[in-house]
């Protein structure tokens, strides 16, 4: 039976430690981030979202780019627990997401609307944030642990280079995947008092 948004809101964790294993196929995988992205808002029905699903060997090298980029700005005796971070909690699951904003809509539309010129890059984020909420939604309703990275830029030159995309398209954020291999850590919270008002 499937989880009320209110459960999955609930539920979403972030998972560090990931198997690679799925509970569903591929095609199930890919029909979930299609989804995502043809039903979920944009201002001006922009559409700049682009999503990159990385899946078996093209998963593992991802992130290699990502442990090459390192090496090169972690110190030498620091960098073998960088690496088992990333083995063990990223490059150990299933598949990854790209989540990355088309430049040329936003830049097309700072020119088509001037006035709103400042604008569009800010919202082009906050784009971007409900496509990656939604997909980590998605993930957690088939079964999957999921974690959010921001490795970019540091990747940027390399992601383009390796699955040949476009100049225009800016890296945002990397969602590794797969069957979690232990529960997270409990979770402290603020107190709502602080953080939520109501007025009538």
């Amino acid at each position: 039976m499937s989880k009320s948004l209110q459960e999955l809101l609930k539920s979403r964790r972030t998972y560090y430690a990931l198997q690679a294993q799925s509970p569903i196929s591929d095609d199930a995988v890919a029909e979930l981030l299609k989804s995502a992205l043809w039903n979920l808002p944009s201002p001006f029905n922009s559409q700049s979202s682009r999503f990159v699903l990385l899946l078996g060997q093209e998963h593992t090298a991802l992130w290699q780019i990502v442990k090459d980029a390192l090496k090169a700005k972690v110190p030498a005796d620091a960098f073998p627990k960088t690496e088992a971070k990333i083995d063990g909690s990223f490059a150990s699951g299933y598949a990854t997401v790209l989540f990355f904003e088309d430049r040329t809509v936003v830049e097309g539309l700072q020119k088509s609307f001037p006035s709103y010129a400042d604008n569009f890059p800010v919202w082009s984020q906050q784009t971007s944030g409900l496509h990656q909420f939604a997909v980590w939604l998605l993930l957690e309703e088939a079964g999957f642990g999921v974690s959010l990275q921001h490795y970019n830029p540091l990747i940027d030159d390399a992601v383009k280079k390796r699955w040949n995309l476009p100049a225009g398209w800016q890296l945002i954020a990397q969602m590794p995947f797969g069957v979690p291999a232990e529960e997270p850590g409990a979770k402290e919270h603020l107190p709502l008092e602080e953080r939520f008002k109501v007025f009538r």
